[in-house]
This record gives C-alpha cells, sequence and structure tokens, in this order.
C-alpha cells in the first residue's frame, strides 16, 4: 500500500512539532477543538444537488451521517462532488458527458480524500454515475469506506399503471406511431416522476445499488428503500457507526472487494434483471480492486443464476415492490441456498455475508410474485448474455429478457450517430425484420459512449420490440429491452468490425447462441478494413477530447488509468 494510501490517523498520531501548526490553524477556522486532533477524520463525499431528482434528498443524509459520526468519535468534514442526470441528458449531446462524469466523481473523491489525508470517507450517492463512480475512488484509495444510497423513487401512477421516466420515452415512440394522442403523451410526462429518488425500475441506479450491498460496501437492506421514507435517513446513520467502526478495526474496502464479492454482485445482478451497464461499471471496479474479472465471467455465472424478480423495464414491478417482498438480502438468502453466493465473503459491518443473512428467509413470502421461488423463476439463466463474433471479437453486451425470440437475422441499417438513427425511426422508416446499427459512439468515438434510450424506446413505442434488432458500440440504459446489442467491441473509432458494416449487409444476432455475425467472407471483411480511414475526432479540448484521448475499451470497464 502506497503512503497515500495508508492511514492518515496514525501519522497524525506520530507527527510531533511545530511543522503541525499551520495544519491545525486552518482546523480551527473550520470548527476543530484542541480535543479534536486526534480523532480520525471521516470524509463526507456528498452527490447533492438540485439537478436530477436523484441526488435532490441527499443533503439531509450527509448531515445525519455528520451528526452520526460525531456522536461516534469521528471528525466529519463534507465535500461536494458532480453529478449528471442521465435521464435528463439522455438523447442529447449532454449524455456524452454522462460516462465521463463517472471518472470525475472517482478522481474528484480521491483528489479530496488524498490531499485531505482522511481516515475514512462515507459516499453519499443518488444518479448512476456516483455509485461506480465512489466505488472505482474507494477501490483506489483503499482507507475505510461505506456507501450510502439515495434511494429510489416512487413509481408515478396513471389510469391504474405504475409509471417511471422510461414510460416517457416509450410514449414519446407510441405518439409518433400515432398509437396515443397528444393529451395521453402530455398526461405521462406529468406523472411518470412524482418525487426525489432515483429511476424506479431495476435501471442502472438501483441495479448499481443493489450490487455494492450485495458486495458488502453498503447496509444490508438500503438499495431498494424509497428515498423519501424515513428508514433511508436511519440508514445513513447507521452506515455512519458502521464506518467508525471499520476505522478503529481497520476493516478496508480492498478486504471485502475481492473476486468473491464481485461474484457474489455478479450473481444479484442477473437475479434481479438488472441493468447491462453493470457488465461496465463491475469492470470498471474490479480494474481499480485489482481484482482479475473479465467479460466472459459474466457469461459463467449467467449460465447458473436464475432471473428470481419481475422488475422493470421489461417486467411488471418497481423497486419499492421488491423492497415490501423482502429486497436485496431476500435474493441474496436465495442465491446463497442454492450455492451461488460466496457466504464466507467479508462486509463493512465485520460480519460475513452468511452472517449477516443468518436471520433472512430463503423462501420468497406468500400472496407476493415480485421474488419467484427457485423452482419457478421467471427465466432459467441470466438475462445479460455475452455474445461474441467477427463483428465483436472483443464481446457484446445483450439484455435478453422480455423478448419473444432470441435470435434475428436481417439486413442493416446504418447510422454512424444516434440522432440519424432516432429521426428514421420516428419518421418510420425502420420497419420489421431490420437490424440498425448505431456506431461512433463508443467510449472514444462518441466520445462517452451514450446511452441509446431515445431509439430503444421508440422502437418499443413503435410496436417494433420483438421484430427490429439494434447493435451499437454505445451503451443502453438501464431502462432498455428488446432485441438489443450494446457495448460492441472493438468500437467503430479504433477500426472495429462494426465500423465496416454497409447498409443492406446481413447480420445475425443470435442470443442463445451469443453469436454476432456479420454475413460477409473474412476476405470482403479484411479489404474494408484496409480501406477504412479513422473519423477527425469530434472534440479537440476540453474534458471529451481529454477522456477519448485515456478511455480504453468497454470490453474491460471502459477505465481511463
Amino acid at each position: 500500500m502506497s503512503d497515500a494510501q495508508s492511514s492518515n490517523f496514525r501519522s497524525r498520531e506520530v507527527t510531533e512539532g511545530v511543522q503541525r501548526t499551520p495544519n491545525r490553524a486552518m482546523l480551527r477556522a473550520v470548527g476543530f477543538e484542541d480535543g479534536d486532533f486526534q480523532k480520525p477524520i471521516i470524509g463526507v463525499a456528498n452527490a447533492y444537488s438540485t439537478i436530477t431528482p436523484c441526488n435532490i434528498g441527499l443533503n439531509g443524509l450527509a448531515e445525519r451521517a455528520v451528526v452520526q459520526l460525531r456522536a461516534a468519535g469521528m471528525m466529519p468534514q463534507i465535500f461536494g462532488t458532480i453529478t449528471v442526470s442521465d435521464g435528463i441528458s439522455m438523447g442529447t449531446q449532454g449524455m456524452k458527458y454522462s460516462l465521463v462524469s463517472r471518472e470525475v466523481i472517482a478522481d474528484s473523491i480521491e483528489t479530496a480524500c488524498n490531499a485531505q489525508r482522511m481516515d475514512g470517507v462515507l459516499v453519499v450517492g443518488g444518479c448512476d454515475k456516483n455509485i461506480p463512480g465512489a466505488m472505482i475512488a474507494i477501490a483506489r484509495m483503499n482507507i475505510p469506506a461505506v456507501f450510502v444510497y439515495g434511494g429510489t423513487t416512487k413509481p408515478g401512477h396513471l389510469n391504474g399503471k405504475d409509471l417511471t421516466i422510461v414510460s416517457a420515452f416509450e410514449a414519446v415512440g407510441q405518439y409518433s406511431a400515432h398509437n396515443i394522442s397528444a393529451e395521453e403523451l402530455l398526461a405521462v410526462e406529468r406523472n411518470a416522476c412524482p418525487g426525489a429518488g432515483s429511476c424506479g425500475g431495476m435501471y442502472t441506479a438501483n441495479t448499481m445499488s443493489s450490487a455494492v450491498e450485495a458486495m458488502g460496501m453498503s447496509m444490508l437492506q438500503s438499495s431498494t428503500m424509497a428515498a423519501e421514507d424515513g428508514e433511508k435517513a436511519d440508514s445513513a446513520a447507521q452506515s455512519a457507526d458502521v464506518l467508525a467502526n471499520a476505522v478503529r478495526r481497520r476493516i478496508l474496502p480492498l478486504d471485502i472487494l475481492t473476486r468473491k464479492a464481485f461474484e457474489n454482485a455478479i450473481a444479484v445482478v442477473m437475479a434481479i434483471g438488472g441493468s447491462t451497464n453493470a457488465v461496465l461499471h463491475l469492470l470498471a471496479i474490479a480494474h481499480s480492486a485489482h481484482v482479475p474479472l473479465s467479460i466472459d465471467d459474466f457469461e459463467g455465472i449467467r449460465a447458473r443464476v436464475p432471473v428470481l424478480c419481475d422488475l422493470k423495464p421489461s417486467g411488471r414491478y418497481v423497486a419499492t415492490d421488491l423492497h415490501r417482498a423482502g429486497g436485496i438480502p431476500l435474493v441474496m438468502k436465495m442465491l446463497l441456498a442454492h450455492g451461488v453466493l460466496h457466504g464466507d465473503a467479508l462486509t463493512i459491518t465485520g460480519q460475513t455475508i452468511r452472517e449477516l443473512l443468518a436471520n433472512v428467509p430463503d423462501q420468497p413470502p406468500k400472496g407476493q410474485d415480485v421474488i419467484r421461488p427457485w423452482s419457478s423463476p421467471l427465466y432459467p439463466q441470466g438475462h445479460l448474455a455475452i455474445l461474441k463474433g467477427n463483428l465483436a471479437t472483443e464481446g457484446a453486451v445483450a439484455k435478453i429478457t422480455g423478448i419473444k425470440h432470441t435470435s434475428i437475422t436481417g439486413p442493416a441499417r446504418v447510422f454512424d450517430s444516434e440522432e440519424e438513427c432516432l429521426r428514421e425511426i420516428l419518421a418510420g422508416r425502420i420497419v420489421k425484420g431490420d437490424v440498425v446499427v448505431i456506431r461512433y459512439e463508443g467510449p472514444k468515438g462518441g466520445p462517452g459512449m451514450r446511452e441509446m434510450l431515445a431509439p430503444t424506446s421508440a422502437i418499443i413505442g413503435a410496436g417494433l420490440g420483438d421484430a427490429v434488432g439494434l447493435i451499437t458500440d454505445g451503451r443502453f440504459s438501464g431502462g432498455t429491452y428488446g432485441m438489443v446489442v450494446g457495448h460492441v467491441a472493438p468500437e467503430a473509432a479504433v477500426g472495429g468490425a462494426i465500423a465496416l458494416v454497409r447498409e443492406g449487409d446481413t447480420i445475425t444476432i443470435d442470443a442463445e447462441k451469443r453469436s454476432l455475425h456479420l454475413h460477409i467472407t473474412d476476405e470482403e471483411l479484411a479489404a474494408r478494413k484496409a480501406a477504412w480511414v479513422p473519423p477527425t475526432p469530434r472534440f479537440r479540448y476540453g474534458v471529451l477530447a481529454k477522456y477519448a484521448r485515456l478511455v480504453s475499451s468497454s470490453s474491460v470497464g471502459a477505465v481511463t488509468d
């Protein structure tokens, strides 16, 4: 462990002499008194903002944690970090900054904690990139840490149906296909997001909060709590107490973030029908934790884990329904009981997963069908399939729940940006049997690997979800479902085969065979590759240009270090 990662608390205890006087003078100005200088300093990384409903309630959680940390004998110090609202930036050029924000969040937390020599950190986050960004930083620094999730939003309601933000995107497609009126579209928009919290289905934020709970880096049961319920603030206080104990006992993130922890997270993501983005983010966190994890490991675990939860986007229920049915602890106990969860993995509490789950039942309660029994799963195997072939030699990620057919062969409809594609879908020029290709939207090419929720929702809204395929080197929102394949690697911007597809070429997507194939000869593919000319970078200056120069392939997590 480097000096920057070692315990600041111990170093302050042995540092004597007048050289500490300026440091003390500065700390007195922010409220330190004589007895406070020997207390552990705990950073409280607060992603509060009014940019998005996901983060609007975080300040109260941070303040509750601060009170509890002081009561536990710590010296908490709040600092801020950024957020980007994926839902607000979706379908615009602003979405290029979403995945970039994961790195900015990680870098900012690492910078503040290491610059100020903090002894531990409690991170409070809500929107999609807050969670993996925090975990990347936590793994890098390896100081005692805990993550506090801001909580999910409650569902909106219209005409007796639950709504989420994805309902609004799909309503655009329905309106464009003349299936609903302008008045009905407006009604969906007005009712989809009723209040604070992250998007309510098993989309990326709720998926990643569940993964962090499964890894043992947050409190049991905390990942599916509603942002506006009192138990969420109580959980923040409990997290503060647990962190104080971890500081005293020197329980470090890299003691917890082992290979077993990542396998537990993947198993839970499969069981709950989580977002494709979990693949990208878990690979990136594992990279920071120096844990060997590959994209192929997801496929191995998928084969052993059924989908147990009937959750949106392809299912019927939202995260608050899952919480009432027993939440992630119940899912974990079922996985443990059937031998697909590592019960000996350590958690931030100092207990193992098995110890924490000791009093949790291993069967779902009667009278609900949010969580299915092991003997009657929603799907017999996990829903995130890793596809390979001549179109994706490094791999691609398909979400195969909520579709009637797991394969499609059809003519390629090729677009070099999301906007070009969306115009064609909304104009009704994408038809049954087409395989849509959206390229130059990868980590380098976008840059930023935008999510394609607008095109996929428009396809669903037009009634073509089972009849049209879509592949992209970009990403998908956790709210996406249908015959869609993302994270195609190598990406178009580095000369991957997706850059070589021509309009009308025949493409096969086959999730059962885990294949993504362009039907041309190897010789023709090589000739096209030889003639391919790299595009001029879309950005020459600023954060997007810097990101494009640094970022790696999506097949290894799109990391920048």
